[in-house]
């Protein structure tokens, strides 16, 4: 697709390998737009949203912000971070916004389960749109979606795989031994 688009006012994009697969970095004039998992089932609807929100495309390349949020990830997967400080730039619908809001303060080693996530939000009859938004998420780990399972316990759906799901709450100490024997 040609672009009439300054080099500037396109999406900067680089892939990302880490310990558990491969991620999409993006940033857009100087603010990461997505960090997201390259391989997952929803991957065209999330780029569709941010390129159609920001009026712009995607082009290969790399910034200040994206080669932070590497090392900020780098620092995760080594044990050495806990809460990242990346400035981020939400593309989506007011009431997602306000869900991954919510995901963020969700402690690290924590978990919090789609009830408790919709009561966050003071509406906990929206527990399908709250799971909804959860999975429309286009900054995984740095907005821990992950750290959200069901009511019983169950590890459900995450755009990374549950596999992947698993790893980063075991990384994070945040499920209990009989679960993490569960899951193995």
């Amino acid at each position: 697709m040609e672009s009439n688009l300054e080099a500037s006012e396109k999406i900067n994009l680089t892939y990302f390998k880490t310990p558990l697969g491969e991620l999409m970095l993006g940033s857009f004039k100087g603010v990461l737009c997505l960090c997201d998992w390259r391989y997952r089932k929803m991957r065209a609807t999330i780029d569709n949203r941010v390129q159609k929100e920001l009026k712009t495309v995607y082009k290969t390349g790399e910034d200040a912000i994206i080669a932070e949020t590497k090392k900020q990830l780098t620092e995760y997967f080594s044990g050495n971070r806990k809460e990242f400080s990346i400035e981020m730039l939400w593309v989506g619908s007011d009431f997602q916004k306000q869900v991954w809001k919510s995901l963020t303060q969700i402690p690290y080693g924590t978990t919090r389960s789609y009830l408790a996530l919709s009561k966050m939000i003071d509406n906990p009859k929206a527990i399908r749109a709250v799971a909804a938004a959860n999975g429309a998420n286009a900054f995984s780990i740095l907005v821990p979606c992950h750290r959200v399972i069901a009511s019983n316990g169950d590890l459900t759906g995450y755009a990374g795989g549950l596999s992947v799901k698993k790893k980063l709450l075991r990384l994070e100490g945040a499920l209990p031994n009989n679960q993490l024997q569960l899951f193995s």
